[in-house]
């Protein structure tokens, strides 16, 4: 029988070396263990479905290497203003009728002003008293800002670290590694639960990754909600042509994930469209319990809600 690593009793206890040591177990015996975890912390064979919402596209001022709405990159996807508040709130009614619990709205900013902070303030409110949970990405908060969502309503900000420290500078330039963390900080210390994650197939290494994780497990807390995105190669983009990222090797991230942060809800987020029924499977096996959920990732593909009913059906899962 193969040892179970576990995680040692300091509050910084995941090392890379640690999560390298997960990541290089044999599949099944780290899957076991990631169930195991799982079901220690979350009901079996249960998944929160969340919709996420474009509220402003396009042509946002960072360089990030896989986002077709960089300004930096001809993609094909045309800045939108900032949707008016029935358009969003009749979206929020149509994900709510659907069996969406959580309600998503992200914005193409590298920062909001205090004025669009305003506009986003009363979509929250409306989108709240709906019974939904909200989140919200809006790239880096001024200070206050993160009060006004909070009293808002606003209960998770998405701002994910995308990859390791060591592998951020090949994908992003314009916004530091640092400058992640300390928008993290000021969310948390506002009251609002954190929600950030990164992207895999980027070009990393699985040392990269691990750096990646280690850096959310030990967060202080780790975040209460975790997107774990595929790479979604986009035409235009300096990550076009990157090579798709091995299924197992995909899996054994979401396993290494649900080891490390075990309370946390593991979201199956950008690249789903790409993947098979049963490479979703074995990131459920593995601790994934949230799926994005509608027609549209932002401004990619997503599985059509049919599509998802039945792929759940099928493995006897249900949504919270």
């Amino acid at each position: 029988m193969s040892a179970v690593l576990s995680q040692p009793a300091s509050t910084s206890a995941w090392t890379v070396a640690s999560i390298l040591q997960l990541l290089e177990k044999a599949l099944l015996d780290l899957l076991f263990q990631a169930q195991q975890v799982h079901r220690d912390h979350h009901p079996a064979n249960t998944v929160q479905l969340s919709t996420l919402l474009s509220i402003k596209t396009g042509s946002c001022s960072e360089d990030c290497g896989y986002c077709p709405q960089s300004r930096h990159y001809e993609t094909g996807v045309r800045e939108e203003r900032l949707l008016d508040l029935e358009k969003v709130l009749a979206a929020a009614k149509a994900a709510k009728e659907q069996g969406a619990q959580r309600f998503c709205m992200g914005a193409a900013w590298r920062s909001p002003t205090e004025r669009q902070l305003d506009d986003v303030v009363e979509m929250v409110s409306a989108v709240k008293s709906l019974g939904l949970e909200t989140c919200v990405t809006l790239g880096m908060l001024k200070p206050g800002q993160p009060k006004r969502l909070r009293d808002a309503g606003l209960d998770y900000y998405n701002h994910n670290l995308d990859t390791s420290p060591e592998f951020y500078g090949n994908i992003i330039t314009t916004r530091t590694y640092q400058d992640r963390l300390e928008t993290l900080e000021a969310v948390r210390s506002a009251g609002i639960r954190v929600c950030s994650g990164g992207i895999v197939g980027l070009g990393e290494s699985r040392r990269e990754r691990a750096g990646l994780i280690a850096q959310l497990a030990n967060l202080d807390p780790y975040p209460e909600s975790v997107p774990i995105n595929n790479l979604v190669r986009v035409e235009g983009t300096p990550l076009a042509d990157a090579p798709p990222i091995d299924e197992f090797e995909f899996v054994r991230t979401v396993a290494a994930a649900r080891i490390t942060m075990p309370k946390a809800v593991l979201r199956l987020s950008a690249g789903r469209a790409e993947m098979s029924d049963t490479m979703q499977a074995l990131c459920f096996l593995a601790g994934a319990n949230s799926i994005f959920y509608g027609e549209e990732l932002l401004t990619t593909g997503n599985p059509q809600v049919a599509k998802d009913k039945a792929l759940l059906e099928r493995l006897g899962m249900h949504s919270l």
